[in-house]
């Protein structure tokens, strides 16, 4: 793997195929990634290690079913600021929200767009409640998922 002008990885033919393995089953072993690519255990370790370092990928974590620990409900939250400025203090107090999984700074209508587990309907109003008396927030608007169909990894 070399780096671009701009910095991005060049990922070749090899590079593709252990991305194309490893985020279709993650639990794949080096192993069995060298016989399915036909290279040797120890190329294959030391690309990921250079993928890693590159940071095309990530730090793994296991991933919890949040449906399973009783969060039943996912939404997102359209949040308008009376003022940009606002942002920074906005995401600090919003990180000390567990529920809170991720926070977009947008274009368009909302100034941040977030991605909010709640165990319920009661839990979800408790947190627009508390969303809603920070710093610079003039309004939210709230979107109910009802079903998750497509949750993929990017294509390398």
């Amino acid at each position: 793997m070399k780096t671009t002008p701009t910095n991005e990885p060049d990922l070749d033919a090899l590079d593709k195929q252990i991305l194309e393995q490893l985020t279709d089953a993650s639990k794949s072993s080096l192993a069995a990634i060298s016989k399915q690519i036909g290279i040797s255990t120890t190329a294959v370790h030391q690309r990921v290690k250079k993928l890693e370092q590159a940071g095309v990928i990530q730090p793994c974590v296991t991933l919890l079913n949040p449906k399973t620990l009783g969060y039943k409900v996912v939404c997102y939250i359209g949040v308008y600021l009376d003022k940009p400025s606002d942002y920074s203090d906005c995401v600090e107090a919003l990180k000390e929200i567990d529920e809170v999984v991720e926070a977009h700074y947008t274009t368009g209508n909302y100034t941040l767009f977030l991605k909010v587990y709640c165990k319920d309907n009661d839990h979800l109003m408790a947190l627009l409640n508390q969303l809603q008396k920070f710093k610079g927030v003039t309004r939210t608007e709230t979107f109910l998922s009802l079903e998750q169909r497509i949750n993929r990894q990017i294509k390398p």
